[in-house]
Order: C-alpha cells, then structure tokens, then sequence
C-alpha cells in the first residue's frame, strides 16, 4: 500500500505525478483517491450579485426642441397682429390744386390662446419605499423616480413640441412643425392632412386665403398627396434664408435632427467649406443656465446660426431625413403660466388620506403655450433625404 513508501516530499511528488518505476514502489490507482469538488462562483448559495444604488439610464432623453425656445411669463391671453398694409395707390403725388385720395388703413387681427397643462404621475407602495433602503434596494427609490420622471416629464414636452403637421394639437401644446407649415402647400387631399382646419392654430383660421398666416416651408412635390424626397443641398439652405428674409424674419437658431447635421457637415466639407462651433446655453422654464463650458454644449452654424440637434425631430418616413426648422425666436417662444412644478403627497409627506391609500405620489405639472406673433419669421425644409 502506499503509506508503506510515503515518507517524504518527494515520495508523495511521485506518487502524486509518477516516477514510481524509477523508485521501484508500485501502487495502483485506488490507493490514493482525488475527487474534485471545488466551491464555484456557480455553486448554490456561495454567491449572489450585488446590483448597488446606482442606477444607469439606457435612455436618451436630451430635450433640446424645448430648451432653446425663451420662456415669457403670462401676462396676458392674446396679441394683435398686423395682417395687411394699408392699399395706397402707387406714389401718392398729388397734382397741383388735385383733390386729397381716397383714404386706406391696414388689417389687424386679434390673436387668442388659452394656456395648457400638461402632467405626469408616478406612485410607490410603502413597502416598495421601505425595502428599498434595506438588503440590496437601490437606495431611495422616491428620488430615483422623482429624478427620472422629472426627465421623462420634459421629454415628452420636448416630443410635443416636435409633434406632425398632421396632428391637431388638442389639449397639447402646439408644435413647431405647425407653426413652420404652410397651409397652402401641405394641404393634401386624400392624405392625412384632410382639411385645411387641420392647421389652425389660436384663434387663427389657416385657411389658405391669406399669406400672413403661413411660415416659409420648402417642399418637395406639390404639397397636396404628392411628396417627393430631394437630396439636401446647400441651395436649399440658403434658398429658406433667402425667403424668411425678404418675409421680414431673421432665423436665430436652425433645429433638426442628427442625420440632417451630419449631412450639411458632409456637404460643406465636400465644398471645402468648415462649420464653425459655437457654444450656447440652453434654457428651462425660464431659467437660463451659467454661460461657460459646463452650462453649454457645442453646435455645429450655418450662415452664423447654430444648428441644434434633437432626437424627436419628424422626417417623411423610411431612407427620408430629418426635417429643418429655422426660427426666428423674436417671434418665437413658449408663453409661461406656470413653470414645471413638483408635488408629493402621500405617507411619507404625512398624508396618506390624500391618495386613500399607503403609498405616495408624485407629479410634474407645466402650463403655457407655444406662442408664434409673426409665422413669416420663421420656415422649414421637408421632403429631404
């Protein structure tokens, strides 16, 4: 057997490893058994992860549409708007001794709109609350939800106001791509632009037969069911510049999506032409951040103005891309009644009749309106690829 061999280091070595021939001992392979039974990461009950507090987004959830618009306080309901100039003749010399001609005036019209409320709650039981902060919760799960439904709250702000042409407003907030539409060219007659209703906004029937009420919008098509994809060119960026400055407009800001920047990026390097960079500070709810290089973020310009990129911006569908806005923020901003505000109420707040039941609640509420005072300021580019 082979405890009668091993005595040393070295014998159980070649035991172990062999080199019994060279020794002379001989041993079979039952005299010494090795069953291997080792603890695993994989072994039951020896391991679990801890997950930690910290909880990483997977979500892009820039709001950009909504932080370049200026924020006004409400101070009144509607506006007046000059819609023609007054129908002079020609000249208006007058002859020696002739009599004085026929007086004119102008056009005005008032301008109405309500403000809107937009909100979005959220809820936790008390158990939920209370777990969480034991074992391996993630921490204080009321500011984890507040913190990230405060996001979601301002992203779907920033959606609405990126919502379709299409798309009547409601009880939303109007949106850009209305405000930069003109109705006499996106009419389509069988399409899902189906009335001209459609596009009213305010108290402003946009109904064709006057100018004063459509933006400067370049398409591609006739407008009216159909639409075709052009190629972007630097034609038509300057041609929109063009046309919202013999309208009187002065585009402060050009916002669009991702694939529409890098694409005038590509144009002008091909022509050897570069984009400056320029930072900006946006702003909130009427709060502007600290100018510098935390409270910024660099956008590409064109024409010296900045070009800002948003996630939610509306394109025409498959291979298409994203729409261009150029606003002139003069005539441009969201009309403030009441800037985001945060409630809580519930068991943890002391009050749990409010909510009828052991848990608590918590809301983001904005109300205003997207206000536009001159719609020839401002235009858009459609129909791109």
């Amino acid at each position: 057997m082979a405890r009668n061999y091993v005595r040393t280091v070295q014998d159980m070595e070649r035991y172990y490893y062999g080199g019994a021939a060279q020794t002379g001992y001989t041993y079979s392979s039952g005299d010494i058994l090795k069953a291997d039974s080792p603890m695993m990461s994989t072994t039951a009950g020896t391991y679990q992860a801890v997950y930690g507090r910290k909880v990483w987004s997977q979500l892009n959830q820039e709001f950009n549409a909504f932080s370049i618009l200026p924020k006004k306080p409400w101070e009144r309901s509607g506006w007046r708007i000059l819609t023609e100039r007054a129908s002079f003749e020609k000249g208006g010399g007058l002859a020696e001794n002739a009599t004085l001609p026929d007086t004119s005036r102008p056009e005005f019209l008032h301008v109405a709109a309500k403000p809107k409320t937009i909100a979005h709650t959220f809820d936790l039981s008390e158990v939920s609350m209370f777990l969480s902060d034991k074992d391996d919760g993630m921490g204080d799960v009321r500011q984890v939800l507040k913190e990230e439904m405060g996001k979601h709250h301002a992203e779907h702000v920033n959606k609405m106001m990126l919502e379709d042409v299409t798309t009547p407003a409601g009880n939303d907030f109007e949106s850009l791509d209305r405000v930069t539409a003109d109705s006499t060219k996106l009419t389509v007659a069988s399409g899902s632009v189906d009335s001209l209703t459609d596009h009213d906004m305010y108290s402003i029937t946009r109904d064709g037969s006057a100018a004063f009420h459509s933006a400067e919008c370049d398409i591609g098509g006739d407008g009216r069911g159909t639409s075709v994809n052009r190629n972007l060119s630097l034609n038509q960026l300057d041609g929109l510049f063009q046309q919202i400055w013999v309208r009187g407009g002065n585009p402060k800001v050009i916002l669009t999506g991702y694939d529409t920047l890098m694409r005038t990026q590509q144009l002008l390097q091909s022509q050897q032409r570069f984009m400056d960079s320029k930072r900006i500070t946006p702003t909130y709810s009427g709060v502007k951040g600290v100018p510098g290089i935390e409270a910024g973020f660099i956008v590409a310009t064109y024409n010296g103005v900045p070009i800002i990129p948003t996630k939610d911006m509306g394109d025409e569908g498959a291979g298409s891309l994203s729409r261009a806005y150029y606003l002139d923020t003069d005539y441009l901003w969201f009309q403030t009644a009441i800037p985001t505000q945060y409630f809580e109420s519930g068991i943890e707040t002391g009050d749990p009749f409010a909510i009828n039941r052991l848990g608590q609640e918590g809301l983001y509420r904005t109300m205003g309106e997207l206000w536009c005072s001159f719609f020839g300021a401002s235009g858009s580019i459609r129909d791109l690829q």
